[in-house]
């Protein structure tokens, strides 16, 4: 026998390395959704069949399967509520903003697991200092509970002032829960983890598991959401991680800029329920008790404010913030305005962007000077051009880098959250973002934005076609390698 392996072990590793590649080939043409990707990855394993397969089945492959934790909490909402219609604030979205934007609703209501609320309150946080302290703040009054979600979570000046505010919490008999990507979480070394366990603060890691000593086939997909939420009625969230990058007091006057927001009212239950739904996904421990309990009051008068928490990821909510902002942009009659710091839109998202451009929509993209990702920037400078030719603007801000994810439209629709509009955050990441529908914070999100452009350097095509040939063709290969920055 074993001769007989020996004398034919190529054979055999052609026809193990064949039905490798049969299994991935199937298994790619039966799952993918987007024919580009089907198509790629059948190409990579027909190239190359052993390797090809090894790699499709570490890269390619969602291994993330959810089960549905509707059922962890009767008040944390679920996937029918959004479907069932509330006339109420369709009449008043009608009233205030037109049929348009019941269209938009609709379409939320179809493709999110939670409704559209009204009654709630938005306070924006524009420096790292500010948010910081707010959080820390609500972290050091809170009787019951503390749940925190976070990308990075940095061992470094700011991480320790989160560190203390959290072990000061759990001395108390606050009821402490702390999730953070495993990826994210090892930003620095050593990382933060040791201290708050020695803290005794409850702490998991999202997508932790180790393969032979990596994070595979699990690193790719990340939870990219910021919330925290204390004692189940305030909450954060937004583009702000934790180091001290972001903070002046720290970091100086040339530190990272960024956009958090303080919320109450409703939505926060629901922000909560995304974040419980992760922890216990990483810990497989249900958030029950009293100290976990949240409570739908009725919206007081006079605050109109309609606001939906809009989780996505590589799951049940695949692409959400993607169908929501294609229905966004079709909606917009006189103007779109993006700051995002990572602009690589797919080819869907840039056709409903120039589209609207052809309507006569005012756009405005603004990405900042100098970005934190080399690889990043220059991929987002060779997909320029496919705006520009069609009616949009690009504005580069200058100063300090800007990590805030802002968009608004015609003064009354506004989308902000931890999205980047790139592949990784509308295909792969965790994310969670906030749709609000109220006319003075869009325009206060227009005015974040205008004020960026105020100090901006216009992109041009001139300008990009004066750059040496040799320069151009090195950012589009980088751009091909986008989906995967």
């Amino acid at each position: 026998m074993f001769e007989a392996v020996a004398s034919h072990w190529q054979t055999l590793i052609l026809l193990l390395s064949l039905a490798m590649a049969a299994v991935g080939i199937v298994h790619a043409i039966m799952t993918k959704e987007d024919v580009r990707a089907a198509t790629g990855w059948v190409g990579v394993m027909l190239l190359s069949p052993f390797l090809g397969a090894i790699i499709y089945a570490i890269a390619g492959i969602n291994r993330i399967r959810r089960a549905t934790i509707s059922a962890m909490r009767p008040s944390a909402g679920s996937a029918d509520e959004g479907h069932n219609r509330d006339v109420a604030v369709e009449a008043l979205i009608e009233a205030q903003f037109g049929q348009r934007f019941v269209g938009l609703k609709t379409l939320g209501d179809r493709v999110a697991r939670r409704p559209l609320t009204s009654g709630n309150m938005i306070a924006v946080l524009e420096t790292g200092d500010e948010a910081y302290m707010a959080m820390c703040r609500a972290i050091d009054g809170a009787q019951k509970s503390v749940l925190l979600e976070t990308y990075i979570f940095d061992n470094d000046a700011v991480g320790q002032m989160f560190a203390q505010s959290l072990s000061a919490a759990v001395k108390r008999g606050v009821a402490v829960r702390v999730l953070i990507d495993a990826v994210g979480v090892r930003y620095s070394v050593p990382s933060i983890l040791k201290q708050l366990r020695e803290s005794n603060v409850a702490v998991d890691l999202f997508n932790g598991n180790i393969v032979m000593g990596l994070r595979l086939p699990y690193a790719n997909l990340r939870t990219h959401r910021k919330v925290l939420v204390i004692d189940a009625t305030v909450a954060f969230t937004g583009g702000m991680n934790i180091r001290k990058g972001f903070s002046a007091e720290f970091a100086g006057s040339d530190s990272s800029r960024d956009t958090h927001f303080e919320v109450t009212g409703p939505v926060v239950a629901d922000l909560f329920s995304v974040a419980a739904e992760d922890w216990r996904f990483a810990s497989n421990e249900a958030l029950k008790g009293d100290a976990w309990q949240v409570e739908r009051t009725a919206p007081p008068p006079g605050q109109p404010m309609l606001v939906r928490a809009v989780a996505t990821g590589p799951d049940a909510a695949n692409e959400t913030n993607h169908k929501l902002l294609m229905g966004a942009f079709s909606v917009a009659r006189k103007s779109i305005r993006i700051m995002s710091p990572y602009f690589l839109p797919d080819r869907e998202l840039i056709s409903a962007l120039t589209t609207a451009g052809a309507r006569g929509v005012e756009i405005d993209i603004v990405v900042p000077a100098v970005n934190n990702l080399f690889l990043v920037d220059r991929a987002m400078t060779a997909q320029f051009d496919q705006v520009l030719k069609h009616y949009c603007r690009v504005w580069r801000h200058q100063g300090p880098f800007d990590h805030s994810k802002l968009m608004a439209i015609d003064g009354a629709w506004a989308y902000v959250g931890s999205s980047n509009l790139d592949a990784r955050s509308l295909r792969l990441n965790f994310e969670i973002d906030m749709e609000v529908l109220d006319a003075n914070f869009a325009r206060a999100i227009e005015a974040r934005i205008d004020a960026a452009i105020a100090s901006a350097k216009p992109v041009t095509l001139e300008m990009l076609r004066a750059r040496a040939f040799v320069i151009r063709v090195l950012d589009r290969l980088l751009w091909l390698g986008s989906p995967y920055l």
